[in-house]
């Protein structure tokens, strides 16, 4: 790896570690630079801002883990096999920090319209995945009752993402089953494809 590919990954690891320790509005390229070891305009150099710099970090990991995903999907598991492995990912996810660095700029997406694109494009390619499957799903099954392979996309995803937020906020499976409530819809799943 070159001296400038180096940087910049130097950067975008220290930049994901600031991410999960302070969050976004607690970012400071300042220190950014210093855990990176590199100077403040190398941030600037390779990202223009601190905001290109977050939504870089956030495209990098997504990327990552959509070709995971797709990996998955491609195979030859049923369905609920991939539910579950999907429910394992989560748990990766948590703990690598992605569903924390996503989350915060889901938040500040809300009053900023440039992270709002970003990362609504980012979901949305999270989505169109999610889309595909259910419209395989829909040709082996014969249908997905009234149901359109994007309406199931949006329901298989959306619980993540709200799982994804209780679980940030602390809620614990005693208090909020959703882990528990993520695996079972699995089992329901196996329920339709092998049907007895």
């Amino acid at each position: 790896m070159t001296e400038e590919p180096r940087t910049r990954a130097v950067i975008l690891e220290a930049a994901k570690q600031a991410l999960l320790e302070t969050g976004y509005a607690g970012l400071s390229t300042r220190k950014i630079a210093d855990s990176a070891g590199v100077p403040l305009s190398q941030i600037h150099y390779h990202f223009g801002s601190k905001q290109g710099l977050v939504l870089e970090v956030l495209e990098e990991e997504n990327r990552k883990l959509l070709d995971r995903q797709q990996s998955m999907y491609s195979s030859d598991l049923p369905l609920w096999k991939q539910w579950e492995q999907a429910c394992d990912y989560l748990e990766d996810d948590l703990e690598s920090g992605y569903v924390r660095v996503l989350q915060e700029l889901m938040a500040a997406g809300w009053s900023n319209p440039e992270i709002a694109v970003a990362t609504k494009d980012m979901l949305g390619k999270w989505f169109s995945v999610l889309s595909e499957v259910a419209r395989k799903a829909e040709n082996r099954l014969g249908g997905l009752g009234p149901f359109t392979s994007d309406e199931v996309g949006l329901l298989v995803g959306a619980p993540f993402l709200g799982v994804e937020a209780m679980i940030l906020l602390g809620f614990t499976e005693s208090e909020i089953p959703a882990r528990s409530a993520l695996r079972k819809f699995g089992e329901m799943i196996r329920t339709l494809e092998e049907p007895r």
